[in-house]
């Protein structure tokens, strides 16, 4: 039975020159050689289920050679390899061409080219296996065998299956002219002389004996594919670098822009709707917490995603008390999951709902939204949800009536820590001790803060000013407390949550920079925040750690305690600017930038907290996932940070005051959605130029800072 959100351990490691193909909630994990080894952290998944765990392709017995790779798109790879023949003298004559597509399963072209003289008789061999692993399993490195399994063949055909206990998960793998056996399939070519073999091996999912349709169908050009023309459609629709100064940057902005799209999923009963998967390869599905701010952070490059993600984070809002699942009225789900060993672990359920955080960031989300002028109409619609969000925080959330939100896991499955450092050592004291639930984390008052802010927004512009005093009022009292019992004054710093007995959790850490980042911090306090944000116990140089290196807990190759997170960095450098601490902001968004630059351009889910004078590159986290959401939006928000973007559509205006560091220079980015407009951003020498912005919305340049009215 899985632990599934109990695991206390790491990932498993996936190596250097692992590649991950995504698409939907379908991905693959292989060897830079395009092999699959089912005792590795690899295969090909669909909905949670290993499908494929071995794929080892093999001509006259032998393993290919590989040359290289190539990934022209997310859920596309290019496998090139050469095998000797028996006649070859020196150099290899065959190049054995694979292409890869991912989405409901797999498709596999592979061809066989003869550069040589003389004509090549092979045999092809394709080895095949389905251990129908959870995700956790593999994930965590502990797959055992369980269930009943069965393999059927036929004329180019496998078939295999796993029941388990009520549930059946299987896949076909079919190819045409194959002679199939019970672990491979097995083709004879005869290629002449400068001539070429071809054949295609399809990856069929099945769940409970319903078979899913192939994305990537032989008869139909690959270039008309879904996946394909959605990958052109998303190009062709958000924001364009026209040019930058800083390569780089163009570079970053570019691969975020492209992750996200691949991190798209849809509901398959919603197919019109789309939502941010967490991450890949171990999480791609529906995340109440970074599904929010991935499409938060997102806002600038596509305001629908956040839109699609309010409402289907609605449609599983919590609707009943139950334990296996942490279930409440009003909750936002935190993840779902739909292996057959999670499912179990559930009580039956796909959801699993134990988060302090995603209920109130819900509702900040559709603030945001709201802000950014998606429309009354689809506003009053999600209203009702975030009036049920809102009372799970005041009933549910708030369960002993001190007026904090606190979280404790309803079993010992559950997440033992239900923020966003949800590892079960994340919590802890400034002596190293692990703090005991209940606990009100820092960030999760923040969060509540802006929602009660983000609702008495939304009732004012629907013209209901009774509600939006309400909510302004409770977010004055929520302001005050917070501050008097956060706030660590021999210190200067607010402590990272309340333990159990209320004991002020005193560990300097990232969280209090989300705090800024909301308003609910005092003006008074702010300066000693910022300071100790950059301070070089907190600063690495390559961005803000997770935890001060002075902390008894600090490891800076740990998950979260002294590493640093991309998402979480564009959060501060946010809260930073929102409180006018500009030169800190810039620090930090700069610092975050040249690792993006480290890496190729795509920011892995977090990073080593190393100090850049120790290293002169950013140090990977082993098990980091790559792509991942958050971390492709980083980037985004960060750029708006530091043009000091902040929307206030349905009133009229907008504030835009670019305080962009000389390090990232100048460009244009045309096409930022906002406000029902298609807008063009440029910043030069002669300062900013704002293009294409609808009549009625009247351009404030000048920062936006927390004093102003929200």
């Amino acid at each position: 039975m899985s632990s599934g959100w109990a695991f206390d351990g790491e990932p498993a490691a996936l190596g250097n020159g692992t590649v991950t193909l995504v698409q939907g909630t379908s991905f693959c994990v292989c060897g830079g050689d395009g092999e699959m080894a089912t005792d590795a952290a690899q295969g090909v998944f669909f909905r949670d289920t290993r499908v494929i765990s071995t794929w080892h392709v093999r001509l006259n017995d032998r393993p290919v050679e590989p040359i290289t790779t190539m990934t022209p798109n997310p859920f596309h790879a290019t496998f090139l390899g050469r095998a000797h023949l028996d006649h070859d003298i020196g150099e290899a004559s065959l190049l054995v061409h694979r292409d890869r597509y991912v989405g409901t399963g797999m498709r596999e072209d592979i061809e066989l080219r003869n550069l040589g003289q003389r004509t090549a008789e092979i045999w092809l061999s394709v080895e095949i296996g389905a251990d129908f692993a959870d995700l956790f399993e593999v994930k965590e490195g502990r797959v055992r065998s369980a269930g009943e399994y069965s393999i059927d063949v036929e004329a180019g055909e496998m078939r295999m299956r796993r029941r388990l206990r009520d549930q059946c998960r299987g896949v076909r793998i079919s190819a045409h002219g194959a002679e199939a056996r019970a672990d491979r399939l097995l083709f004879r070519a005869i290629v002449g002389p400068r001539e070429s073999w071809q054949t295609s091996i399809l990856v069929h999912p099945t769940v409970d004996g319903v078979e899913w349709p192939a994305l990537f169908p032989t008869e139909r050009p690959v270039t008309e594919s879904v996946p394909m023309v959605r990958a052109k459609q998303w190009r062709r629709s958000g924001p364009v670098v026209r040019w930058a100064d800083n390569v780089g940057l163009a570079r970053t902005l570019q691969r975020s822009r492209q992750d996200l799209g691949a991190l798209r999923i849809v509901d398959p009963e919603r197919p019109d709707e789309e939502v941010v998967a967490a991450g890949a390869p171990w999480f791609m599905t529906l995340f109440g917490r970074d599904s929010i701010l991935a499409s938060l952070m997102a806002m600038s490059v596509d305001p629908v995603l956040a839109l699609g993600t309010l409402r289907t984070l609605a449609r599983y809002q919590g609707s009943r008390t139950e334990r296996h699942s942490e279930e409440q009225p009003g909750r936002i789900v935190h993840e779902m999951r739909f292996g057959a060993d999670a499912s179990l672990a559930l009580g039956g359920s796909n959801a699993y709902y134990g988060t302090a955080d995603a209920t109130p960031l819900f509702v900040l989300l559709m603030g945001e939204l709201h802000l950014w002028g998606i429309g009354r109409d689809h506003v009053e619609a999600l209203l009702p949800h975030a009036d049920r969000a809102l009372d799970w925080v005041e009933r549910h959330g708030d369960s002993d009536g001190d007026g904090f939100v606190e979280y404790e896991r309803g079993t010992d499955r559950g997440l033992v820590n239900q923020g966003w450092k949800d590892s079960w050592d994340g919590v802890n004291f400034a002596d190293g001790r692990i703090a005991t639930a209940p606990i009100a984390l820092c960030e999760v008052q923040a969060y509540v803060y802006g929602a009660y802010l983000a609702r008495a927004n939304m009732a004012e512009g629907v013209g209901d000013t009774e509600r939006a005093g309400h909510w302004r009022e409770r977010a004055a009292k929520l302001k005050q407390a917070f501050n008097e019992r956060f706030w660590l004054p021999d210190k200067g710093w607010f402590a990272l949550g309340l333990d159990r007995d209320k004991t002020p959790i005193d560990a300097l850490t990232s969280n209090i920079g989300h705090c800024l980042w909301t308003g609910i911090v005092d003006a008074d306090k702010a300066a000693a925040v910022a300071d100790h944000l950059l301070s070089p116990a907190m600063f690495s140089g390559w961005g803000v750690r997770t935890l001060s290196a002075d902390m008894g807990a600090y490891n800076p190759m740990s998950y979260h305690n002294g590493s640093v997170w991309p998402h979480d960095n564009a959060i501060v450098a946010a809260g930073l600017m929102r409180y006018g601490f500009v030169e800190h902001a810039q620090r930090v968004a700069a610092a975050i930038f040249d690792a993006a630059k480290e890496f190729g351009g795509r920011l892995p889910e977090l990073m080593c907290g190393f100090d850049r004078a120790e290293y002169y590159r950013p140090v990977p986290y082993p098990t980091s996932c790559s792509p991942q959401a958050w971390a492709s939006a980083a980037p985004v928000h960060l750029l708006r940070t530091l043009l000091r973007v902040e929307p206030h559509v349905p009133d009229g205006r907008v504030w835009i005051d670019p305080a962009v560091p000389a390090s990232l220079g100048y460009f244009l980015i045309d096409d930022v959605p906002l406000g029902g407009s298609r807008v063009s951003l440029r910043v030069d020498t002669d300062g900013l130029h704002v293009h294409g912005l609808a009549k009625d919305i009247q351009v404030i340049r000048a920062p936006w800072l927390h004093t102003d009215p929200h």
